[in-house]
C-alpha cells in the first residue's frame, strides 16, 4: 500500500510543475512516453489521474499493457517522483474534429482529450542525484 501522503505530495508537485510524463510501453516492451499537463486524486485514495490529447501510441499500448510509469519532477530543485502502477480505467472526456486542418490531412484519427486514472503501487523518489529504488 502506497504512502497516501506522499501520493498527495507527488500529485501536489505535478500540479505545481504542469507536466507529467507517462511511460507506456507495447506488448513487446517496446517504450513510449507521453507527456499531460495535468494530474489529479481519483476517487480511490490509491489512484490519480492523467489528462492530455494523448497520442494513438499511447491509447494503443494501454490497451494491452496496463503497466504505467508516471514521473513528477522539478528540473531546478532536482526534486521528484516516479509513480508505478496499472490504468484501471481510459474515460474520453473530449474530442475536436477540423480543429487543426493542417493536421487532418495528414490522418483520419480524431483528437482525443483522454482521463488516464491509475490505481499506485508503487512511488519512488526521482532524481538526477544518487539514489536508490526504494520506496519513499
Amino acid at each position: 500500500m502506497v504512502n497516501p501522503q506522499t501520493l498527495n505530495k507527488a500529485v501536489t508537485l505535478g500540479q505545481q510543475v504542469g507536466h507529467i510524463f507517462v511511460c507506456t510501453a507495447d506488448p513487446q516492451g517496446l517504450p513510449h512516453v507521453a507527456v499531460a499537463g495535468e494530474i489529479t486524486m481519483d476517487s480511490a485514495k490509491d489512484q490519480v489521474a492523467v489528462a492530455a490529447w494523448f497520442c494513438p501510441g499511447t491509447v494503443a499500448n494501454v490497451q494491452f499493457n496496463r503497466g504505467v510509469s508516471l514521473v513528477v519532477w522539478e528540473v531546478n530543485r532536482d526534486k521528484g517522483y516516479q509513480l508505478l502502477g496499472e490504468i484501471v480505467r481510459v474515460e474520453d472526456t473530449g474530442m475536436l474534429n477540423g480543429y487543426a486542418p493542417e493536421i487532418e490531412k495528414k490522418s483520419i484519427l480524431p483528437q482525443v482529450r483522454r482521463r488516464l486514472v491509475v490505481r499506485v503501487t508503487r512511488i519512488l523518489i526521482f532524481t538526477q542525484a544518487p539514489h536508490t529504488d526504494q520506496e519513499d
